[in-house]
């Protein structure tokens, strides 16, 4: 399925000609609230739906939906689901928040944490390794955790979906916990400010805790 794309700046130039935006940050809340683009609103990839992509709409109908991501990956899945479910117009950001930040545009930061594509990497080579260790110092049949898992990243590859990835952005320390809050001139942006023409693509959702 081929997805339209936009790059950082172009993006950047439509929402400071203070044309409504709607963006999608697809990460999970905890890179999200790493470093996020200004007037990002953040529905993590496995919770994305149309009902929820509407409900924080700042355009009209029928105007396109921008889903970004960390470096583009989830953003395709997630443009994928939308237009699958019946939505007529998704773009994907360009090399996502990444792409955006060495581009030198502005950004929300907060408090650090792993980017999901880390912790798949982790995951997996945890897992080759303990697989091999078993396998060498307890019994060969543990040599088929790391067959497995290597057989999930030819998969992961092929497909570019993970469900390792997946299933780690459910987990507890991808949450955030405590409450939302709008701001319409976030104090931690980082990059040149922006003029944004429009009020409503100004507000942004933080969270805390």
């Amino acid at each position: 399925m081929s997805i339209p794309t936009i790059t950082p700046k172009q993006l950047d130039e439509l929402y400071r000609s203070g044309k409504k935006i709607t963006l999608i940050d697809v990460r999970t809340p905890t890179e999200y609230r790493e470093a996020h683009v200004a007037f990002a609103i953040n529905i993590p990839l496995d919770k994305l739906d149309v009902s929820k992509v509407r409900a924080h709409s700042n355009g009209a109908d029928g105007d396109p939906v921008y889903l970004i991501c960390r470096s583009g990956s989830r953003s395709r899945q997630g443009c994928e689901k939308l237009l699958q479910a019946g939505m007529k117009s998704v773009i994907t950001v360009e090399g996502g928040t990444q792409a955006w930040i060495d581009a030198g545009l502005p950004v929300i930061r907060g408090k650090k944490a792993i980017s999901l594509e880390r912790q798949v990497r982790i995951a997996a080579g945890s897992l080759v390794l303990l697989g091999t260790i078993l396998g060498w110092l307890v019994h060969p049949a543990f040599l088929a955790l790391s067959a497995f898992v290597g057989a999930g990243l030819i998969f992961a590859g092929v497909t570019d979906t993970c469900g390792m990835a997946m299933l780690l952005a459910k987990m507890p320390w991808n949450q955030v916990s405590g409450s939302c809050s709008a701001s319409s001139t976030p104090s931690d942006a980082t990059g040149p400010s922006p003029t944004p023409a429009n009020p409503v693509a100004t507000t942004d959702t933080t969270c805390t805790g």
